[in-house]
């Protein structure tokens, strides 16, 4: 943390009082604020507050009221794009790529180690601060076909209409853009964008690159700019 900056906060939202105590006491020890909620609808109004809008929010599955992947999603709908990570009790693939496929940005599975949520958390806090600024773009925009990537304000456009993308579609639609034409394995992609501790597999990214589909292509199901290439992976066409 920078020495005088505000303190990132972090919304933690878990009805079991224990777990919210020692993942907010691990947090602020390493630098964080924290904001606690324990069901569902308080933890959306929490991280739907612009005034005290967090950084990061560590979300269970399992919440009173509502639950962690209905919240998650409402957030996306209202385009909310701080790092999501689950906390989950389930540790079925089918139950994580769900969450997501929702728009979670990484997931961890109970029981847990509170260090392990901060080191999630710092991770994802790196990656909506990197400076991504390819080398020889002067403007720090990307373009290729109907999409234009701002590397510097953190912001796309396709066919002039901006869209929102979560920190973890933006850094993969980056990485695909500044390498065009470059056909990269699930592998690749899972090394290149995500960070060395997430444990999720190379189905992160194929739900990944469907989420980006819906919003950059004009037809998901006919992509002309991120292609997959059969056999080999995926590649963005700045043709198309």
């Amino acid at each position: 943390m920078t020495l005088g900056a505000p303190k990132p906060l972090v919304l933690v939202v878990d009805d079991e009082p224990i777990v919210a105590e020692v993942v907010g006491r691990y947090l602020r020890r390493d630098g964080f604020a924290v904001l606690s909620a324990s069901t569902g609808p308080d933890g959306l109004a929490a991280a739907l507050d612009e005034a005290n809008a967090p950084q990061a929010i560590v979300l269970d599955v399992m919440l009173p009221g509502m639950d962690g992947f209905e919240v998650c999603k409402r957030l996306r709908d209202s385009h909310v794009t701080a790092p999501i990570i689950l906390l989950t009790a389930r540790g079925e693939e089918a139950d994580r790529v769900g969450g997501l496929g929702i728009g979670a940005d990484d997931y961890v599975v109970k029981p847990f180690s509170p260090a392990e949520v901060v080191a999630r958390v710092k991770a994802q806090l790196r990656r909506v601060r990197l400076d991504t600024a390819p080398v020889a773009v002067p403007d720090g925009v990307l373009r290729g076909g109907e999409v234009s990537l701002d590397s510097v304000q953190r912001g796309v456009k396709v066919r002039g209409e901006a869209v929102t993308l979560t920190a973890k579609e933006f850094d993969l639609l980056h990485y695909l853009m500044a390498h065009p034409g470059e056909v990269f394995s699930r592998d690749d992609l899972l090394d290149a964008v995500w960070d060395q501790g997430f444990v999720g597999g190379p189905a992160t990214v194929t739900v990944h690159i469907r989420r980006l589909r819906e919003k950059i292509e004009r037809d998901p199901s006919r992509p002309t700019h991120l292609k997959v290439v059969w056999g080999t992976g995926y590649k963005f066409d700045p043709s198309a």
